[in-house]
């Protein structure tokens, strides 16, 4: 198990070149850093704690200063564990890319927390179906049976109005489309959970098939032309063209 923490920044989309249009959502890797490595000796599992995010020290606390200040790394707003990992391929404060962890075509798995939507009846949160909609029916939106008559009580886990969205999603098998090591983002074909600039981590699949193939996306960086070096017949070429010009206005007014 393998895996990063990064932001969401939004979606778009590329096209391969075969003319195939893909969405993808954006996410902005920020250097991660080994703030804690665990072992099943000391801790009674292995993980290692990542965080990112540098923030500035009045908007952090002392307890989490000092925890990071063993890693050598300034302050940090997100930190999250990973279990499963091989320990012995970390250091504590070593510092993580994206490049590092994904290559283009992997199956990731991404958790975030989805956008709340305050609260719902049972049509919105759970895709109930509503009633008639005439004017003699007697119900519409409603929740409907709540149950069998003989518990006297609503059994529990009744799909009921309540408060929807604002809870940890993880949508699996995901597929890595590029990593722009430039800009330190990855993209990542479909939606993810969460609004804009949340944070999300990024596994390794746990499910499924590990890597597809890789796409050849369209490139759309442009090359300068090649500059024309000032030679004398470039320079002359003007001058004889405006004689000409020159000598033909001249037999014109004399005639």
């Amino acid at each position: 198990m393998k895996g990063i923490l990064g932001k969401k920044i939004g979606m778009t989309q590329v096209f391969t070149e075969e003319g195939k249009l893909i969405p993808v959502t954006v996410v902005e890797v920020e250097p991660n850093v080994v703030s804690q490595i665990k072992t099943v000796e000391k801790d009674g599992y292995d993980a290692i704690q990542l965080a990112t995010g540098t923030t500035k020290e009045k908007h952090s606390n002392k307890p989490k200063m000092g925890h990071l200040k063993k890693a050598n790394t300034e302050p940090k707003r997100f930190l999250k564990e990973i279990r499963g990992v091989n320990v012995s391929d970390y250091t504590l404060g070593q510092v993580l890319k994206a490049e590092d962890v994904f290559v283009s075509g992997e199956v990731v798995d991404v958790t975030g927390t989805s956008k709340g939507k305050g609260f719902q009846g049972v049509i919105k949160r759970w895709n109930q179906s509503r009633g008639p909609m005439g004017h003699g029916s007697q119900y519409h939106r409603g929740v409907g049976s709540l149950g069998t008559m003989l518990p006297m009580h609503v059994i529990k886990g009744k799909k009921m109005p309540g408060h929807m969205g604002n809870v940890q999603t993880t949508i699996q098998n995901l597929e890595i489309v590029s990593i722009d090591t430039e800009n330190n983002v990855i993209l990542i074909k479909g939606n993810i959970p969460g609004p804009k600039k949340s944070f999300v981590m990024i596994r390794e699949a746990v499910k499924g098939a590990k890597t597809n193939d890789e796409y050849k996306l369209v490139s759309y960086v442009t090359e300068e032309p090649e500059s024309v070096e000032v030679t004398e017949e470039t320079t002359e070429a003007p001058v004889e063209a405006e004689e000409v010009k020159e000598e033909k206005v001249a037999e014109e007014t004399a005639e």
